[in-house]
């Protein structure tokens, strides 16, 4: 496989037609592709998600992570970006959705897009997935240990969401559930009562829990990294990704 790639910093339109920062990846070559929206976790729009953007495009896929933060001023860094948006409770769900779609948008105005499209996310954007999965038409979503999808959060969490399990009859695409067994936010309580609402409803999923992984087990640059979770978890999405995302 030809892995070279063009990657950089651009602007897309989100939720209203905001101007958003979003960090791009695309194969040079001329084969059609599908894409990818990287919908990044709580702390924000990082260096190790950006890596996450690359490596779908050098597996193929052209991949884009917008910058869910921008709205929180240019030149402000993104960590006190992210500190903002906690402190006002999180990303609103309507303007998550609007700000995915936009993403998806300017993905498939590449040259070479199939016009399919995958969605992925970590942490608060795990949880995002299964949003976006509920309210787009899209053709595959990867959840990675996305919270409060079926639990409210604890009062002292800086998120201000609702659960989505009543979304769960509009999944929209296959998903792929990647969490870890020690995990507390999802437990392996709440993940059970996710697969089990939706084998109800006939929904294409597929769940796994890891062994010996808590919560951020893909994140290489935090202590909760565990590299054999990580290495088979991305097996699955390649392979997840590959049978739903090709022309």
């Amino acid at each position: 496989m030809n892995d070279a790639m063009w990657a950089g910093t651009v602007t897309i339109a989100g939720h209203e037609q905001s101007e958003l920062e979003a960090y791009l990846a695309r194969p040079l070559g001329e084969e059609p592709r599908g894409g990818v929206v990287v919908i990044h976790h709580l702390p924000g729009y990082d260096d190790a998600t950006k890596e996450i953007v690359r490596r779908f495009a050098a597996r193929g896929y052209a991949a884009i992570c917008p910058n869910l933060y921008s709205r929180e001023g240019a030149g402000v860094s993104p960590d006190d970006q992210a500190a903002a948006v906690r402190a006002k409770g999180g990303v609103p769900d309507e303007q998550l959705v609007g700000d995915v779609a936009g993403a998806a948008a300017h993905l498939n105005f590449l040259d070479h897009a199939n016009g399919r499209i995958g969605v992925i996310g970590f942490c608060s954007g795990g949880r995002q997935t299964f949003l976006v999965a509920c309210s787009l038409q899209i053709d595959a979503a990867v959840d990675c240990y996305g919270a409060f999808v079926v639990n409210t959060p604890p009062a002292e969490f800086p998120l201000q969401h609702k659960p989505l399990i009543s979304k769960a009859a509009d999944l929209s695409c296959p998903l792929l559930g990647l969490f870890g067994a020690e995990d507390k936010y999802p437990g392996p309580e709440e993940v059970a009562v996710l697969d089990a609402e939706l084998e109800r409803l006939g929904k294409e999923h597929e769940f796994h829990s890891f062994e010996g992984a808590g919560h951020a087990f893909f994140a290489t640059d935090r202590p909760a990294y565990r590299p054999a979770a990580a290495v088979e978890g991305w097996k699955k999405i390649f392979n997840f990704y590959g049978r739903h995302l090709s022309a």
